[in-house]
């Protein structure tokens, strides 16, 4: 795996989740810039899952188990939008805390896949 896309991926997960954290302390339903946020968050999970299937491809190995590794994968990829379509769903505060708990998911879940890649 590429640490730098790991990296990448946490901290715009995280800035998410603070742009919607202080969504949610102003009584902000999610807006349509918090949607493109998600957007972005989104497509960076999926470069990692490319990169991530490619690199096992090439021979690369998951210390912990290829099926571990890419159900990993496709957990972070589905975290921020499954909370958006959730945010949706709860067009008050209570939407943007719901992202907002999806990015920290998110990016605790990119410390889980760096562990699984590199432990040994």
């Amino acid at each position: 795996m590429l640490d730098a896309l790991t990296v990448a991926v946490s901290v715009a997960a995280l800035a998410l989740a603070a742009w919607c954290g202080f969504a949610f302390t102003r009584n902000q339903s999610t807006k349509d810039w918090h949607f493109i946020g998600m957007a972005v968050v989104t497509v960076l999970a999926l470069v990692q899952l490319v990169v991530g299937i490619v690199q096992l491809a090439r021979g690369g190995n998951a210390e912990e188990g290829t099926t571990i590794f890419v159900a990993y994968l496709l957990g972070a990829l589905c975290a921020v939008p499954a909370a958006g379509l959730m945010s949706l769903t709860e067009r008050s505060r209570w939407g943007s805390a719901t992202v907002a708990a999806g990015a920290v998911v998110l990016a605790v879940l990119e410390v889980r896949l760096y562990d699984i890649w590199t432990v040994g």
